[in-house]
């Protein structure tokens, strides 16, 4: 028939009022049949009971339901409704027959006619129906590996959203412990919670960028999976002939080209990393940036022309008397300054940066005289080296001069020695 022609029993199963399939058909005295609605609105036009055919009066305002002709436009909807689905029937082009046929040696359906021909002889055919099945099957079987495929990186994708939350949460707990850790501690410890933080930061923003990254790739092949599943699944719900027409393109389209969805490792903030042994290292890392003097000097002792360094590892003479109490303690004839501590057996070494042209360094005992002049030997409690008049001596009574390998404005000098105490 004609594309937008009605067919003849359309024709006979329409309304006359409305030009639609029947709907609830009431049948007249007159053997005439209209939708139920459509002749009581008809009916409420005129004012009277006449049949919209024929005109002849009815006898009853409540005309009989058509059953038969319902079940009839009812049946005939539905047929109509599949077929809209299934899409137009497919001829042969060779023969405009129906194609009832499928060969397996070309992998088409065919006629009747087409089946008897020498292009096809001594092929193995199939009904099409049954071709249709078989085929469906293996497409189903194809189907479900990329089902769970899809599910397995659903399930995937799900892990990633969860581990992408959890990275920004490990963040901020880790910020939360290391803010703790750097509460307690100075100024140095302020400026190590900062450089600390930022590395976090860092860390956490490639994390995060590697698992958004990662999850906009699962997206994308969600995507394409769910798009080649859906058009698949479109394909199982062609008719039979329209399906194995395209059977070979679809079989292709079936084929899974993605790998495995893989668990993304390495993904979390190394906390570890950020919180172990912190205190400890941040400790050790503090030990580099100060320097440890075995020695401070102790200013109570040191001669009023001396000047110690604020944080009394150092001494130079200033040539200006200070204005400092003459304690028992303090050294008022030589320019001597103790140490604050002192000691009473074993062995002991340091090395003593000096410089400039008179300088003398060693051990007293602690009972050594600290006004007026002392005698600088051994017998006064004293044993030391120093720099006096161009050479190098040591404090002896007299004193000996020392031979040296190299000499310059800044010399090391070790010392080892027992006593009660260190003296510049």
């Amino acid at each position: 028939m004609a594309s937008g022609s009605p067919s003849l029993l359309e024709e006979e199963l329409s309304c006359p009022v409305c030009s639609e399939i029947f709907r609830d058909p009431v049948v007249l005295s007159c053997s005439h049949s209209f939708c139920k609605v459509c002749l009581q609105q008809y009916w409420d036009q005129k004012g009277s009971l006449e049949c919209p055919v024929c005109r002849r009066r009815s006898s009853k305002e409540n005309p009989p339901i058509n059953l038969s002709l319902r079940n009839i436009c009812e049946t005939f909807l539905k047929e109509r409704s599949q077929r809209a689905k299934a899409g137009p029937e497919v001829l042969c082009s060779l023969h405009s027959e129906k194609l009832k046929v499928f060969c397996l040696e070309d992998q088409i359906p065919i006629c009747v006619i087409c089946q008897i021909s020498k292009k096809h002889e001594n092929h193995k055919m199939r009904p099409v129906q049954e071709a249709a099945e078989e085929y469906k099957e293996k497409l189903r079987t194809a189907l479900a590996p990329l089902q769970e495929k899809l599910k397995a990186f659903n399930a995937l994708k799900l892990i990633c959203d969860q581990t992408a939350e959890h990275i920004k949460s490990q963040a901020q707990h880790t910020e939360r412990q290391i803010r703790m850790e750097f509460e307690k501690l100075q100024q140095f410890l302020k400026d190590e919670e900062a450089a600390r933080i930022t590395a976090l930061r860092e860390e956490e923003e490639q994390r995060s960028r590697m698992m958004k990254e990662k999850i906009e790739k699962m997206t994308e092949e969600i995507s394409s999976l769910s798009e080649q599943i859906r058009a698949l699944e479109q394909e199982l719900g062609a008719e039979d002939v329209s399906f194995l027409q395209s059977y070979k393109d679809t079989q292709n389209r079936a084929q899974c080209t993605l790998g495995d969805p893989e668990k993304v490792s390495g993904a979390l903030i190394d906390v570890a990393k950020h919180l172990g042994n912190l205190k400890y290292r941040v400790w050790e890392k503090m030990l580099g940036t100060v320097q440890y003097t075995p020695v401070t000097l102790d200013p109570n002792t040191a001669h009023p022309e001396l000047s110690l360094s604020e944080d009394l590892t150092s001494v130079r003479r200033s040539g200006e008397r200070q204005q400092v109490p003459d304690n028992p303690e303090r050294f008022d004839g030589c320019w001597w300054v103790l140490g604050s501590e002192g000691f009473s057996s074993g062995r002991h070494c340091w090395d003593v940066e000096v410089g400039g042209e008179f300088w003398r360094v060693g051990v007293v005992k602690e009972s050594i005289s600290r006004k007026g002049g002392v005698s600088l030997s051994p017998t006064a409690g004293l044993w030391g080296i120093g720099l006096f008049s161009g050479k190098y001596r040591a404090l002896t009574s007299p004193p000996t001069v020392l031979t040296v390998q190299r000499t310059s404005r800044g010399s090391e000098c070790s010392w080892t020695g027992t006593g009660g105490g260190v003296i510049l």
